[in-house]
């Protein structure tokens, strides 16, 4: 473990632009910290954001967020954590055979009956969908919610999730076949944007009321219309930017419907550890129970070739479910 690979970027820019330093090391342990072996990480859509330079970081920059994989060493004051446990995590640099993890990120995965790859799968994405549910605007029976981009990774948890919850989902897709995969786990109805529309649809399936939650992971190019299908005193839950970017806007546009506009970060709903197992047992939970069936895209090799096609396929909008890269073995 002298050196290790590591899937970096020294420069922002296109998929050219990454690369797999086989020369990392890792730092002196801390005493609340953990070397992890990385047998699986997840590919999430803010990393091409990195990359590219919308969210600007020190170069150079270690990519990926999340993963799942066994102990291999514990600082001098962790008690809660041993060599040889299996542990999910979130860490920036997760795309890496190795990674340090500060205690407070990490779950333990032995005492959840849950594999590492189903962590890996599952981890980020789903706290995601089920925060976002329980606290960004607390969902409960009854509820007409909107989730764009029904058949993506975060998409289709949040429709499962959502109708556990008793909620009526209407859920948006680019193609049938997608739209089939968001009724399969759950959506009451979906709209195909690419040949409907949308406020229209939405506005006819809620009896003119509109929505009372609207999840948008697409960003600029269904932001306007997110006022328009908002029902009064509705919740515009804005996290992330598919399309682009959304653009600066008067803040009287939330005025005629006393409308609320969140802009969450999942991390700032598991800062702590408590909130990061709290969460985490209750939607491995769902998990276990079948409850929640995970999807996956596609499981990438760790090379650079196979990384940068993981790259490019996340920002293609063509996938459905979570893309993760196979690190190494379990």
């Amino acid at each position: 473990m002298s050196t290790f690979r590591q899937l970096k970027i020294y420069q922002t820019g296109g998929l050219d632009k990454l690369v797999l330093d086989d020369k990392s090391t890792l730092k002196p342990l801390g005493p609340h910290s953990l070397n992890v072996k990385v047998s699986y990480a997840g590919v999430n859509y803010i990393d091409t954001y990195f990359r590219s330079g919308l969210y600007p970081v020190p170069l150079p920059f270690s990519l990926g967020q999340e993963g799942a994989g066994r102990i291999v060493e514990v600082g001098s004051e962790v008690t809660q954590f041993k060599p040889g446990q299996s542990v999910a995590f979130y860490s920036p640099g997760s795309l890496s055979e190795y990674q340090q993890v500060d205690q407070s990120k990490a779950v333990l995965l032995d005492r959840l009956n849950v594999t590492e790859k189903v962590a890996a799968t599952g981890l980020l994405q789903g706290l995601t969908a089920w925060t976002f549910l329980r606290e960004a605007y607390q969902v409960k029976k009854g509820d007409k919610i909107l989730v764009h981009s029904a058949a993506g990774g975060v998409g289709l948890l949040l429709v499962q999730l959502a109708k556990h919850l008793g909620a009526y989902v209407i859920g948006t897709t680019s193609t049938p076949e997608k739209a089939q995969l968001a009724k399969q786990n759950g959506a009451d109805e979906v709209i195909l944007y690419t040949k409907e529309d949308t406020v229209a649809r939405v506005l006819e399936l809620t009896n003119g009321e509109g929505v009372i939650a609207n999840y948008d992971g697409v960003g600029k190019d269904t932001f306007d219309l997110a006022f328009e299908v908002a029902a009064r005193r509705g919740t515009i839950i804005s996290f992330g930017n598919a399309s682009g970017a959304v653009e600066p806007f008067s803040i009287l546009k939330l005025t005629a419907k006393n409308i609320k506009l969140l802009r969450p970060s999942v991390m700032n709903y598991i800062a702590t550890a408590e909130e990061l197992n709290k969460y985490a047992s209750e939607l491995f939970d769902l998990i276990g129970k079948g409850v929640v069936k995970l999807h996956t895209h596609g499981v990438y090799d760790f090379t650079i070739d196979s990384l940068r096609q993981a790259q490019a396929d996340i920002t293609s909008r063509n996938t459905t479910g979570k893309l993760i890269v196979k690190v190494s073995d379990e």
